[in-house]
This record gives structure tokens, C-alpha cells and sequence, in this order.
């Protein structure tokens, strides 16, 4: 089993920047694909970024790209998400998700999440 819980939410205004992380532990996460997905009030959730097990292959969807970038310590058990230029569009509850494989924005064929961390953007 794979446990994950995220932490640096918060409120920031239009334009600041956070930084998310993901640590995990019961296992090492060094080969799992990971992800973030965000849902907010009254949406499906959705994909925010994957990261292969190597870092080699990251995606974002279009709304984030060039604003947020995913990495990850795989020394450290953690996936980070550091995200810049936040709208008020991006406020969410952001869950880390981790995947045997890699797996995108394929919800369904992730295996772990966390418990989420709430990040609030005003204008």
C-alpha cells in the first residue's frame, strides 16, 4: 500500500504562486507514475500533470503549461508541484494520485490518491 498526503494549499491572490507536495510513505515511490488532479466545487475532477517514474515524460493540460511544472525526489519519497501565475480559475482541492504505470490523464488507472490539499485564488 501506498500512502500519500499533500500539503501547501492555501489562499493566494491572482498572479502568487504555491507549491504543493506529495509525500509518501508504507513504500518507495521511485517506480510509480504520479500525478495531480484537481477538482473543484461542483466539477469532475480533472487532470492537472503527470510525471513518469524517471522524470523523463511530464504533461500538463493546456490550461497550466507554462505556468505549473511537476518534479519529483524519488530519494525523498515526494512528487512537488510548483505552481505559478495562479488564476482564480485554478482554485481546487489538489489530490496526488500515484500509477504503476504511466498513465496520463487516465483517472481510472491510477491506484493511490491522497486526501487532497485546498488551494483558493482570489481576484
Amino acid at each position: 500500500q501506498v500512502q500519500l498526503v499533500e500539503s501547501g494549499g492555501g489562499l493566494v491572490q491572482a498572479g502568487g504562486s504555491l507549491r504543493l507536495s506529495c509525500a509518501a510513505s508504507g513504500r518507495t515511490i521511485s517506480s510509480y507514475a504520479m500525478g495531480w488532479f484537481r477538482q473543484a466545487p461542483g466539477k469532475e475532477r480533472e487532470f492537472v500533470s503527470a510525471i513518469s517514474w524517471n522524470s523523463y515524460i511530464t504533461d500538463y493540460t493546456d490550461s497550466v503549461k507554462g505556468r505549473f511544472t511537476i518534479s519529483r525526489d524519488n530519494a525523498k519519497n515526494t512528487v512537488s508541484l510548483q505552481m505559478n501565475s495562479l488564476e482564480p480559475e485554478d482554485t481546487a482541492v489538489y489530490y496526488c494520485e500515484a500509477s504503476r504505470v504511466y498513465s496520463g490523464s487516465a483517472y481510472s488507472r491510477y491506484d493511490y490518491w491522497g486526501q487532497g490539499t485546498q488551494v483558493t485564488v482570489s481576484s
